[in-house]
């Protein structure tokens, strides 16, 4: 009996708390509906604040309260997960207020919520590259934040997301070895792998991916010696001697040194003979 009266309560008060509702939505008294969506803002009743703050950005326009109901509509979205739409909103308040009092936050979350559309990095890369391209702009418009730490953070995972679409693609050229079926414009794979790499490395010179890279590219240039016509084996060997030692004095304890050790040895020996032959 008890647990009978309890849920006819509970219902009695969710069907009084939605006429109530209602009765705001339909509402003419902008200030009441305002204080109305602060409340269910505070609340975290992020759906039922953006239904009331959706109208009140139009009524409310060139206000204080007008500024802070963007603000406080962009949010909703943003704590709804909605990043897209709370992007477009952000952005929109940044525009319409560009000295608001809420700038610097609209600002780091409109570079969050594209730092959180962010797609896997086998995908297109474009959401990344909007979120850097935010990131960027608050840390030029805000030096200074506390909320720098965050943004460099953010900035350095979206990077080293970009590093990685690089490093796979490098890494299937030189897996594709001397299949010839992709090159339409003639070079090869390896050459495909190198400039790749390379690419990566001067687009972003502090990845963790560095040692990865580099060693992609000692293991092409060898494999292109090893590949090569008579007349062009001598100096890829040498390029790959070269590479080696570049790779060496950078990383001398890379978990990858005993393999570089191996092809150093063997281009070296070619070396020596090709001189011999000479």
């Amino acid at each position: 009996m008890r647990k009978l009266l309890s849920i006819a309560l509970i219902s009695t008060m969710i069907l009084s708390s939605c006429n109530s509702y209602n009765r705001v939505l339909k509402s003419t008294d902008y200030d009441y509906k305002y204080e109305v969506a602060k409340e269910c803002y505070t609340a975290g009743q992020y759906t039922r604040a953006y239904q009331l703050l959706e109208e009140l950005i139009m009524v409310l326009k060139g206000s204080d309260r007008g500024e802070e109901s963007l603000f406080m509509l962009s949010m909703c979205y943003y704590n709804l997960r909605d990043y897209e739409t709370a992007s477009m909103y952000l952005d929109r308040y940044v525009k319409s207020y560009p000295k608001g009092e809420y700038t610097e936050l609209a600002r780091f979350y409109a570079g969050k919520a594209s730092y959180l559309q962010s797609p896997d990095p086998r995908l297109d890369q474009s959401p990344t590259y909007t979120a850097l391209h935010q990131l960027q702009d608050f840390l030029e418009f805000h030096p200074y934040s506390d909320l720098r730490e965050d943004v460099n953070d953010m900035i350095y995972e979206l990077q080293n997301r970009l590093v990685q679409k690089e490093f796979d693609s490098a890494k299937l050229y030189y897996n594709l070895g001397g299949y010839i079926g992709n090159c339409f414009y003639g070079g090869n794979n390896y050459e495909a792998c190198i400039i790749t790499a390379e690419n990566a490395l001067k687009t972003f010179p502090y990845t963790r991916l560095r040692e990865d890279l580099y060693m992609l590219i000692l293991r092409s240039r060898y494999q292109l010696a090893q590949r090569s016509v008579i007349e062009k084996s001598d100096e890829r060997y040498r390029q790959t001697i070269d590479e080696y030692f570049g790779f060496k004095n950078e990383f001398p304890d890379s978990k990858y040194m005993k393999e570089a050790d191996q092809i150093f040895k063997h281009a070296s020996s070619k070396v020596k003979i090709d001189e011999t032959n000479n």
